[in-house]
């Protein structure tokens, strides 16, 4: 029996913005709104959490349109034809994809012994964008449960493939932390120099400074060092593979690549094509017949071997 959603609804869904919750809580305040035909109904709520005035979710909203103007099949042939869509599936790839969502409660079972499920209590939380109720009724983390099971995958069916997107935005997140680097060391300078100071009889430190050749101010400076964000930044650069070397772009990889270039090219001038191997093949072939022929004759007509074979008896 299809549900009357043409009058107002006693609970709904609200979406506080401020501070990221959904909460489920009869409407405060409810509006006509008869340009929405599926619903003439805007509902307004106040957060339990903050006390800001909160709109109906949007997904909830969709749903009530969805509901709406959702029919689905009414006749037999209908019926038939939607069972029809469904032969044939899963595919074996299909299968593929969908085999570990059965292990999900098991797998997240796991990643709560190291990230159990709490909302806006880990440093990563700031920038999650999965609502923070749905994340607290979860055994583990949403997003490292995510992450596990694409690990567990790519392991269990030895394709790297699974891991593709991860490691892309890993990487792209390591150049972008190497390009910060390198600004800072622009913006600082490469080196680093201490200033010298030493205390006044009141025990108050003071820099020293003194006046150059032209009379102006200057402060001393000692112990000059490397910006400490030199070691750091060839690090990253090594273990990321973003060297020169490893991008091919030093002078002695160049050369190394263009004498493989050079060798295989000559290499393929010299190489000697099928269809002539195998006539070089049958003239070998003929010629050797030929020979064994003249061998024979020779042995044949050969005058010491025949007073052999005559004395002999043969």
């Amino acid at each position: 029996m299809a549900i009357d959603r043409s009058k107002p609804l006693s609970e709904i869904t609200f979406y506080c913005r401020p501070c990221y919750r959904t909460f489920k809580a009869a409407p405060a305040r409810v509006e006509d709104a008869p340009v929405l035909d599926h619903h003439p109904y805007i509902y307004h709520g106040e957060c339990p959490h903050c006390g800001n005035e909160c709109d109906q979710a949007g997904w909830e909203r969709g749903l009530l349109k969805a509901w709406a103007n959702a029919t689905g099949p009414r006749t037999e042939e209908g019926r038939a034809a939607t069972a029809a869509n469904l032969e044939g599936h899963p595919t074996k790839e299909e299968a593929l994809r969908t085999r570990f969502n059965a292990m999900k409660h098991g797998l997240a079972a796991r990643t709560a012994t190291y990230f159990p499920a709490k909302p806006d209590g880990y440093a990563f939380c700031s920038t999650c964008d999965v609502d923070r109720v749905f994340c607290q009724s979860q055994p583990a983390c949403v997003k490292k449960t995510e992450l596990f099971m694409l690990h567990h995958a790519a392991f269990d069916q030895r394709n790297p493939k699974h891991l593709m997107g991860i490691y892309s935005d890993l990487q792209a997140s390591v150049f972008a932390l190497v390009q910060q680097i390198i600004q800072t060391i622009v913006a600082d300078g490469v080196k680093v120099e201490k200033l010298v100071w030493k205390h006044d009889p009141d025990g108050t430190p003071q820099v020293i400074e003194y006046f150059d050749e032209q009379g102006n101010r200057r402060l001393l400076r000692d112990d000059v060092q490397a910006h400490p964000l030199l070691k750091q930044l060839g690090e990253l650069l090594t273990r990321s593979g973003l060297s020169l070397a490893d991008m091919g772009m030093t002078q002695k990889v160049i050369e190394a690549e263009d004498n493989e270039i050079g060798r295989l090219a000559h290499e393929k001038e010299n190489q000697e094509g099928v269809d002539t191997f195998r006539q070089r093949q049958v003239q070998l072939l003929e010629s050797m017949a030929e020979k064994v022929m003249r061998a024979n004759k020779q042995t044949d007509t050969d005058p010491i071997l025949i007073e052999y074979q005559q004395e002999s008896g043969k």
